[in-house]
């Protein structure tokens, strides 16, 4: 599992970007907002909370490193 551990800068980054949409989703309005949104939301803030990143596990099933 420590193969898809993110940095602590990365973490950052998920982190300021999940609370920059946040905020971009309360200036708009969260009833307004379509539920789609809220999705990189809780994946951004799941990995900048645990560290474990769904996007890269998907990313490297997707496409394996070469050997």
């Amino acid at each position: 599992m420590s193969k898809y551990m993110v940095s602590p800068a990365m973490r950052f980054f998920l982190s300021f970007s999940a609370s920059v949409m946040l905020l971009g989703i309360w200036l708009t309005g969260f009833s307004v907002v379509s539920w789609v949104l809220y999705a990189p939301l809780g994946f951004f803030g799941f990995a900048a909370i645990t560290g474990i990143c769904p996007g890269l596990i998907l990313s490297r099933i997707v496409f394996p490193e070469k050997k």
